[in-house]
């Protein structure tokens, strides 16, 4: 490397090597003999240092001793003069803080023997005494002020006396001074003790009355709303009453939640909207349904996002008409808005543009997106079939490889576009009601008739149609959720033998 020159206009100072010396010049006694001279060449010795003769001596790492080392510092310092300053200190007469007694306590307790007051003897002083004073003696002398100023001051909270002023009095005096101040010390501290029990007392019954009142609110209105007052029949399996403690179940409210839900569904129905639809047909919309599924199942979505997914895209083409170039960015910002409303960790817009290959721009996508909500109305809490579905299993205690077979059969019927003016709870009702007879396990029992609110005949035409559409022939460009529930994971449900419609109701 090329040495550095030193720049003259930085801010970094440049010492040259002829100013360093070992020795300063105003030691020298003379600055141009030759002795002079001689003596800045040769190395500075350090003080103390052991002579170069006895080459066995060397320093110790961890601090053992080195007797020749010790010598030579003991007698270095009797060389040294030191020179001792002494003063005179003042004499401080001690002081007893106590709290405040009337007068007649007062004089009480001067009349008590004076406390000894203890001065401390100045050192003799020394005929050889500096002028100048050390640091350590000045800051001593401005202890003392301060503390003669500011805290030996006579107050009313200070029992301020010395020897000199009143020691005459008996021992006696001052002792029965100081127990009638204990002794009301402690009364008052005896008094304290059942007024803070009594504080107590009264915040706990304040406390109780709040509680009570609160559930009194309660009870009222849960009987003005019919919550929790549900009368099962003896047939039918109470199912939240045996969860009634486990509150992960909430069953002091499901049963009214999903009565809500029932209510509900009137006013999301979706009318026959493709006649509207001059570009798009049944065909486009399955293939879109069917992009969808294989979307939910490699980002691994809930199911219930796979379903407002498709609900939020028929209610838009309701009440929009669009393109066939566009219905994919549909289905992508539909899928965008339910991974946010029921997912934990949604994905991020990036992974939608990589699904669609590239058809679209982020800017077009986030503009359908807040198109989609305007249209919908902010309105996501929509009923979904596949929550009923779920219920009713529960409630009904339908096995797992039961329950998947209904869900096969209701996620297959997604694709069809038949489907889409039917309400979702008669939907969740006839896929179990499939599944219970393809297995069969049982009937539509009154357990199930109680918690869905249909009877068989209410719903045999869906289940009809439903069985229709799956004994159909398989389309191969719509075979993601057979291929899905035919899975190991899935019970392998879509392999399951089907029936004919007169098997369905014996």
């Amino acid at each position: 490397m090329a040495p550095i020159k030193p720049n003259q206009n930085s801010m970094m100072p440049h010492f040259s090597l002829n100013r360093i010396s070992t020795r300063s010049k105003s030691t020298l006694p003379c600055h141009n003999s030759k002795e002079a001279l001689e003596a800045t060449r040769t190395k500075r010795k350090a003080d103390c240092s052991p002579p170069k003769e006895n080459k066995s001596i060397k320093r110790l790492a961890f601090g053992e001793k080195n007797i020749n080392l010790l010598e030579n510092i003991k007698k270095a310092k009797k060389t040294i003069t030191v020179k001792k300053v002494t003063t005179q200190k003042k004499t401080v007469a001690s002081v007893k803080t106590v709290n405040k007694i009337s007068q007649k306590e007062n004089l009480e307790c001067l009349r008590a023997p004076a406390l000894k007051v203890v001065t401390r003897q100045s050192k003799p002083t020394v005929s050889n005494q500096t002028a100048v004073k050390s640091k350590e003696v000045l800051k001593e002398l401005n202890k003392i002020n301060k503390r003669l100023s500011n805290e030996f001051e006579k107050t009313d909270d200070s029992l301020y006396y010395t020897a000199s002023e009143d020691g005459s009095s008996n021992e006696s005096t001052y002792c029965s001074a100081k127990k009638q101040h204990n002794l009301r010390s402690s009364s008052n501290s005896t008094v304290e003790i059942p007024l803070i029990q009594e504080v107590q007392q009264n915040a706990k019954q304040n406390v109780e009355k709040r509680e009570e009142n609160i559930s009194n609110l309660s009870k009222q209105i849960k009987l003005k709303l019919n919550i929790g007052n549900h009368e099962v029949p003896d047939n039918v399996e109470d199912f939240d009453k045996e969860n009634w403690d486990d509150c992960f179940q909430v069953s002091d409210y499901a049963m009214d939640i999903f009565n809500y839900l029932n209510e509900k569904e009137t006013k999301f129905k979706i009318p026959d909207y493709l006649d509207r639809q001059i570009c798009l047909t049944r065909w486009m919309r399955s293939l879109l349904v069917d992009w969808m599924v294989e979307i939910q199942e490699s980002f691994e979505l809930n199911h219930e996002t796979l379903y407002l997914g498709v609900k939020l895209v028929d209610t838009y083409l309701s009440r929009m008409t669009i393109g066939k170039e566009t219905l994919q960015l549909v289905g992508a910002a539909a899928m965008l808005v339910s991974c946010k409303f029921d997912e934990r960790i949604p994905p991020m817009i990036d992974d939608f543009l990589y699904v669609c290959d590239g058809a679209y721009s982020k800017r077009e996508l986030i503009r359908m997106e807040i198109n989609l909500l305007k249209v919908c109305g902010f309105e996501l809490g929509i009923p979904i079939s596949y929550r009923f579905l779920r219920r009713y299993a529960r409630c009904a205690r339908i096995k797992m490889p039961v329950l998947t077979l209904a869900r096969f059969v209701l996620e297959y019927s997604l694709m069809n576009y038949d489907t889409v003016t039917i309400r979702d709870s008669k939907l969740a009702s006839a896929a179990l009601y499939i599944a219970i007879k393809m297995k069969d396990v049982s009937g539509w029992t009154e357990t199930l008739e109680f918690y869905t609110g249909y009877r068989l005949e209410d719903f045999k035409d869906v289940v009809l149609l439903l069985n229709n559409y799956i004994n159909q022939p398989p389309n191969p460009k719509l075979m993601t959720v057979r291929n899905k529930y035919s899975h190991k994971i899935f019970f392998e449900v879509a392999k399951v033998p089907l029936l004919a419609n007169n098997q369905l109701f014996t």
